[in-house]
C-alpha cells in the first residue's frame, strides 16, 4: 500500500514542499524550495512503505510495535548515509546539502538536478549506440 506524500505548501522546517518528484520502498522525494534561499531542492523522506504509516499530523511511526526496531534502525542508516554522501563533492553525485530529523522522520536535502531519470531518458531511445552508452557510463562511474 502506498504511503501518502506530503501535500503541496506544506512548511517542513525551512522548506515548502511543492510536489512529489517520486516514490521508492524507502521513502518518497520531492521538489521543495528553500524559503530562506528561494532555492529549488530535493527532498528524500525516509517513509519505508512496509513498515511504516503517516499520521494524520502528517508525522511519520511505525506501523506497529514489531517494526518499530526496523523502523528506527533503517532511519539511523539514512541519516549515516546522508552525512556520507553530504562529505563528497565531485560534479558527477548531486550534493547533499543538508539532513535532519522531524515529525518522526528523516530527511536528505539535495540540489535540484532538472531532467529525467536515466532509465525514463533511456527507454525511448533503445537500443542505443555502444559510443552512448560509454558517454554516459563514463561519468556515472567516475562519480
Amino acid at each position: 500500500m502506498a504511503v501518502p506524500a506530503l501535500p503541496s505548501g506544506y512548511p517542513l522546517q525551512e522548506y515548502r514542499i511543492e510536489r512529489l518528484l517520486g516514490a521508492g520502498g524507502f521513502g518518497l522525494t520531492y521538489l521543495a524550495i528553500d524559503t530562506n534561499l528561494n532555492l529549488r531542492v530535493a527532498v528524500k523522506e525516509y517513509l519505508p512503505s512496509d513498515i511504516a504509516v503517516r499520521n494524520p499530523d502528517h508525522s511519520v511511526t511505525p506501523n506497529s510495535s514489531q517494526t518499530a526496531e526496523d523502523f528506527m534502525w533503517g532511519k539511523r542508516r539514512f541519516l549515516d548515509e546522508s552525512r556520507t554522501i553530504a562529505s563528497f563533492r565531485h560534479p558527477n553525485i548531486v550534493r547533499v546539502m543538508r539532513f535532519f530529523e522531524a515529525k518522526g522522520s528523516a530527511y536528505m536535502v539535495m540540489e535540484y538536478v532538472e531532467g529525467d531519470a536515466l532509465p525514463d531518458w533511456i527507454k525511448p531511445r533503445r537500443p542505443l549506440p555502444e559510443a552512448q552508452i560509454m558517454a554516459i557510463a563514463g561519468p556515472l562511474l567516475d562519480g
